[in-house]
């Protein structure tokens, strides 16, 4: 099979086309025939050599594909409600840049009718990690409010839809006036240009002194302390990334007085089961959404996976280079031609 390999750390060109033998389904897993693949952040970070695949995953990035199933474990599939043959998105440790991806068949969902296979592409990574980070770890409920840093990314679209379909407010942050307009067409109730404006400062004004119930956090770094500080009573911080830095100083008398939780958490190392549950959860709660149309996939730009372009030996690369450039909204899909 045709697939794209990180040969060795380093910039986007290091993403090179290459073959590998087709993977074969094992127990509990269906094999997929890949017709698009997720681009995320933690492909970068594999790809710069900032982020290992966990023991047993393949070596190739790639945490979210779409495709049909092609083989796989006959008992995992009925009991899935699926079948060879279905259109299915799946998230995966690793893999997902290639024509052929084994996922555990726990972490497969259906694909609706309606959606393209870029659009299913785009939904695993970012529906998985937003439901179990803002919905089960920060219990975010109707009537409350949810503080996104970075509205505008792949994490953040999701999260505004899924929050306002839940029945929250949300406030958003951005990075430029455009971004926050985009934020606000995507249902977001208020948006704030983080380079313009104090983002703690203008949630509580925003919240009449309240402060925020829930903060989604990809920064960390010092936008702890800021976040500590626009936190409603009883709130919970989040955090999901540190794109700012793993060190923090903040009030520890204000997470007392105020009865706060920080809490934090990484997807890709948790087993099969823990990853299948929050599948069924979305399955049961998110899909109807789709179907509805109350959420939908953001798709900001999608590239042949294996075509040159631009000086870059794969559209892969380019997807890689787009990403780290920062001025997409929404999500960044490769596509297989041909499988």
């Amino acid at each position: 099979m045709n697939c794209i390999e990180i040969s060795t750390p380093g910039a986007p060109e290091v993403l090179v086309p290459a073959q590998r033998p087709r993977p074969v389904a094992g127990a509990g897993e269906a094999l997929i025939r890949v017709r698009a693949s997720g681009v995320n952040r933690p492909d970068v970070l594999q790809r710069m050599g900032h982020y290992p695949p966990p023991p047993g995953a393949s070596d190739l990035p790639g945490l979210e594909v779409a495709g049909v199933i092609e083989s796989g474990d006959a008992v995992a599939l009925r009991a899935a409600g699926l079948a060879v043959g279905d259109r299915v998105c799946a998230l995966v440790a690793g893999g997902g840049y290639a024509e052929y991806c084994v996922a555990p068949v726990v972490q497969c969902l259906p694909v609706s009718q309606g959606l393209s296979d870029a659009e299913a592409a785009s939904l695993p990574e970012t529906f998985f990690t937003v439901w179990t980070n803002v919905f089960d770890r920060g219990r975010l409920q109707a009537g409350e409010t949810l503080l996104i840093q970075g509205g505008t990314s792949g994490i953040g679209v999701t999260a505004i839809q899924l929050a306002k379909a839940a029945g929250a407010t949300v406030i958003a942050t951005a990075g430029s006036d455009e971004k926050c307009a985009a934020c606000l067409s995507l249902g977001a109730d208020h948006a704030i240009n983080y380079k313009s404006s104090d983002f703690a400062a203008e949630v509580l004004r925003l919240t009449d002194g309240r402060g925020a119930n829930v903060i989604l956090d990809m920064v960390a770094g010092d936008y702890v302390a800021r976040e500590v500080g626009c936190l409603a009573e009883e709130g919970r911080l989040v955090i999901i990334a540190v794109q700012g830095g793993v060190k923090a100083q903040f009030d520890a008398g204000l997470v007392l007085r105020r009865r706060l939780v920080i809490t934090g958490s990484t997807l890709r190392v948790r087993p099969a089961a823990f990853k299948g549950a929050i599948a069924q959860a979305l399955r049961q709660q998110v899909w109807p959404w789709l179907e509805q149309g109350r959420v939908k996939p953001i798709v900001h730009a999608q590239f042949a996976a294996l075509e040159p372009a631009a000086g870059l030996p794969s559209g892969a690369a380019r997807a890689h280079a787009l990403m780290q450039g920062g001025q997409h909204v929404g999500k960044i899909v490769l596509t297989w031609e041909g499988t």
